[in-house]
């Protein structure tokens, strides 16, 4: 936490008195993050605070079992009580989204300039130290004293990483904006060479006008892995109860309806339908036992060839015909199937009110069906019941992708899972041998 050399200051410190910094009290400015952003007052209040000049802007770290916010009186007197709440529900996010108790990518400055980028975007730009880095926005220019203590590579390089960050759109991940910052490498070079910066010493040592990260991240990969997944569990109940009460009370402040549902998807504990998936399909295959002379047989060494297995299953799919299983429904499910078909091999067959045998498919070794129609009926699904029951010896399994909406079966024999189209779910209590797979879209199909 105390290496100057990664932190910067984005408000000229040595304009703060001595006296104004002692002065500085943060209670007030917690107070009023209680009334105005009650779901980031009630994550700060199970973090410990620490008043402390051995960083020069502030910082979370998980330190001691204990997950700490560093704060320099100093840096914070200079901001106005805006700058200060977005200060504090920027420590918050980094929280959020684990970049203290995840491995930092490197090199690790242009992480630290990612893991910023992602955050600001999520944060009104009145709330934001100048200096920061936001996406969509340039620096501030440079004064004249500021271009008089640079060099020219210096004002090059500072122009340059403030043209590509004023290119970037805004609310990314991290990951995209450390991918697009390291596709360039003058710009990448420029960032770890700290050329850009305006003025000289150390970054955090007081210049004003600098720009980067606008709080610390040093001390995020001190922690031990068991230390890590202890914090990770913290910061997720943490997480959870400040989630809770912010539902119960309808008082989420600032935060949106995207970043809510975002929010509850962190700590949900939903298996999500591609595990359900894949472990259906693992369960039905079957051992084909056959003779290798290559392989010792352990009970008669030398005079019989050992055995070896082999596990493969074959799995019918029966596909809905009714018009609310769309294309779009078939390809989520086969794009799902097609990592799975190495070892499985998948027989595709339509049905409505009754099975059409014609429309029968062989997909195996990722060779992908067409999504197509051969019917427009009604649904019933004693129809791929029966048919799968009638012909257990060819398969392991079946699975019915469907919408849900008919009635229920009755008993099958063989295994049996139901892949529900999203937004919709079966009209019946399935039975307790059949396993349901309810599909969801993912949040960047959903956007677009």
């Amino acid at each position: 936490m105390a290496d100057k050399g990664t932190s910067v200051d984005l408000v000229p410190t040595e304009t703060v008195s001595d006296e104004a910094a002692a002065n500085f009290d943060l209670g007030p400015h917690l107070l009023r993050l209680m009334w105005d952003e009650p779901f980031f007052s009630h994550m700060l209040r199970r973090v410990t605070k620490v008043k402390t000049d051995k960083i020069p802007t502030a910082g979370v770290l998980a330190k001691d079992g204990d997950i700490k916010m560093w704060w320099n009186p100093k840096f914070l007197a200079g901001l106005n009580p805006n700058q200060i709440k977005g200060l504090l529900k920027h420590e918050c996010y980094h929280l959020v989204f684990e970049h203290t108790t995840t491995r930092r990518r490197d090199p690790h400055i242009i992480h630290n300039y990612a893991t910023d980028l992602a955050i600001n975007s999520l944060i009104p730009a009145e709330e934001l130290p100048e200096g920061g880095l936001v996406p969509g926005k340039a620096f501030t220019e440079l004064t004249e004293k500021q271009l008089k203590e640079m060099s020219d590579e210096q004002v090059a390089a500072y122009q340059r990483i403030s043209d590509k960050i004023e290119s970037f759109p805004r609310k990314e991940s991290a990951e995209w904006y450390f991918a697009r910052l390291m596709e360039d490498d003058q710009v990448r070079e420029d960032i770890e060479g700290s050329k850009g910066r305006p003025g000289e010493g150390e970054p955090g040592e007081g210049q004003g006008g600098g720009y980067g990260p606008m709080d610390d991240h040093e001390g995020w990969d001190t922690m031990s892995d068991e230390d890590r997944e202890i914090i990770k569990g913290k910061v997720k109940n943490i997480l959870g109860d400040a989630i809770r009460e912010a539902d119960s009370k309808n008082s989420w402040g600032s935060v949106g309806s995207d970043m809510r549902a975002e929010l509850r998807q962190m700590i949900s504990t939903e298996i999500p339908w591609q595990t359900v998936l894949k472990k259906f399909c693992g369960m039905t295959r079957r051992a084909n036992r056959s003779s290798n002379v290559r392989r010792l047989n352990r009970k008669y060494t030398g005079i019989h060839p050992g055995a070896e297995r082999g596990y493969t299953s074959s799995i019918a799919i029966y596909i809905d015909q009714s018009g609310s299983v769309s294309n779009a429904d078939l390809e989520l499910l086969f794009a799902e199937l097609r990592n799975l078909a190495k070892r499985t091999e998948f027989t595709v067959f339509h049905f409505d009110t009754e099975v059409d045998e014609a429309s029968e498919t062989v997909w195996k070794r990722g060779r992908t069906p067409e999504a197509s129609r051969t019917r427009c009926g009604g649904t019933d699904f004693r129809a791929p019941t029966n048919h799968a029951n009638k012909n257990k010896s060819r398969f392991d399994g079946y699975l019915i992708l469907t919408d849900g909406e008919a009635c229920d079966p009755g008993h099958s024999r063989l295994k049996r899972g139901w892949v529900i189209t999203p937004g919709r779910e079966l009209l019946f209590q399935s039975s307790n041998r059949d396993f349901v797979i309810p599909m969801k879209r993912s949040a960047d199909k959903l956007a677009s």
